[in-house]
């Protein structure tokens, strides 16, 4: 006897939390650019709801206490999706796929504590933000349309204000970038195979990287000083601004995600996400702060960037949906995130994560359903250093936690 299984009639309980990063646990990542709302049936929209507490504390190389420099951090994700006809299908999807919240307080090495200095009490912080939008037109081949191509453009804003405090920083305490928010365009592209008998679907998507020029306004106090501080004889005194307005260029990251689902039997579900996002390449480098940099011989002639990252990261979470009832299905995964380098940037200094989380999806009526679920991360212990590679604190055994929350309908 044949066992069929049916994507119509199976409630999936992959509530709101697919692949929701936190702050530098790999880079910037933040949504796990999730584009599986294009993968329902007929007419399907839905809004996601997500929160990320981290507890991230440590220690500076004084031996000062780090208190959680995490800020609270959520956002919201949006899709809506239709069939054309049986082989055409359009979406549209919003989400804010790369972001930062950093804050340092308390008494330590990132906070300017000099009693004669302007910026006395002043604190080390970053806060990044990008939202992106896209489009996508799908067409579906083969026997029995169990292919699908699928692509579009995506609109994509990124914005960014770094400020650096305290002596960990050394010359560079003080020094602040405020990046004026810019659009630019990228694109999107993949290939799906469905069996929905046996409720498979495994679809590959890649996401361009998107290059943004816009303006980046820079104090660094000490600019001046360092650049005449250098003896003739070694290539100065070099005439550093204190102040500068100009263009900077930050081109966000390509990523490539693979979602697999299939049926074990006719209440119960698989799933494996995995996902690259190659943050080796990734950098931030205001001019100014760059130029300051080359004024040491060592940085010579590139300078330093803000913000780098030594390696790529990958993602992968595993989980099971089981149906209970005609309306109430659940679901468990357990994930693990490789981080993007160790030691690490000091703005987030998180090296990757091992999570569990549960969920629970119920359907209110024909159309209407919500979900709701939560994830609990293990970071891994990282040491943050400062650009030119000076490790200047240590953080171990933090934790985080992610809620999330979901309204969908769909009409089949």
């Amino acid at each position: 006897m044949r066992v069929v299984f049916n994507l119509k009639t199976l409630p999936l309980a992959i509530a709101a939390l697919s692949i929701a990063s936190v702050t530098n646990a790999a880079g910037l990542d933040r949504s796990g650019q999730d584009v599986t709302a294009f993968f329902q049936d007929g007419v399907y929209a839905e809004t996601v709801y997500t929160y990320i507490d981290a507890d991230v504390t440590g220690t500076d190389t004084s031996g000062n206490k780090i208190q959680d420099i995490a800020e609270d951090y959520d956002f919201f994700r949006y899709g809506v999706k239709a069939d054309i006809n049986d082989t055409f299908s359009v979406g549209i999807l919003y989400d804010e796929p790369f972001g930062a919240a950093a804050d340092y307080v308390g008494e330590n090495n990132f906070i300017d504590q000099n009693p004669v200095s302007p910026r006395n009490g002043e604190e080390t912080n970053v806060e990044v933000r990008t939202e992106s939008l896209t489009g996508i037109l799908g067409a579906k081949f083969g026997t029995n349309k169990e292919f699908q191509v699928y692509g579009g453009p995506v609109a994509q804003r990124v914005q960014a204000d770094v400020q650096l405090r305290g002596p960990a920083y050394g010359p560079a305490n003080g020094y602040t970038t405020n990046i004026s928010t810019d659009q630019d365009y990228g694109w999107i592209a993949g290939l799906s195979y469905s069996k929905p008998e046996i409720a498979l679907l495994a679809a590959l998507t890649y996401r361009s990287e998107i290059e943004h020029t816009t303006n980046a306004g820079e104090s660094y106090p000490l600019a001046t000083a360092i650049g005449g501080s250098i003896p003739p004889v070694a290539g100065g005194p070099f005439a550093f601004p204190t102040n500068r307005s100009g263009d900077i260029e930050i081109t966000t990251p390509e990523s490539v995600n693979f979602d697999f689902q299939t049926g074990i039997n006719p209440t119960t579900l698989a799933t494996a996400r995995v996902r690259w996002v190659p943050w080796g390449d990734f950098a931030i480098v205001p001019s100014l702060y760059n130029e300051v940099s080359t004024a040491n011989p060592a940085f010579r002639p590139d300078g330093l960037p803000l913000v780098s990252y030594d390696d790529d990261q990958w993602v992968v979470e595993l989980g099971l949906a089981k149906r209970l009832s005609k309306a109430l299905a659940v679901s468990g995964n357990i994930g693990w995130d490789s981080g993007a380098g160790d030691p690490v940037t000091s703005l987030g200094p998180i090296e990757g994560y091992y999570s569990v989380g549960l969920g629970a999806k119920y359907n209110v009526t024909e159309n209407w359903a919500v979900s709701a679920g939560g994830k609990y991360l293990w970071f891994g212990d990282a040491e943050g250093q400062i650009p030119s590679g000076q490790i200047v604190s240590d953080f171990e055994d933090n934790d985080g936690f992610i809620l999330g929350a979901k309204i969908s309908y769909q009409a089949k």
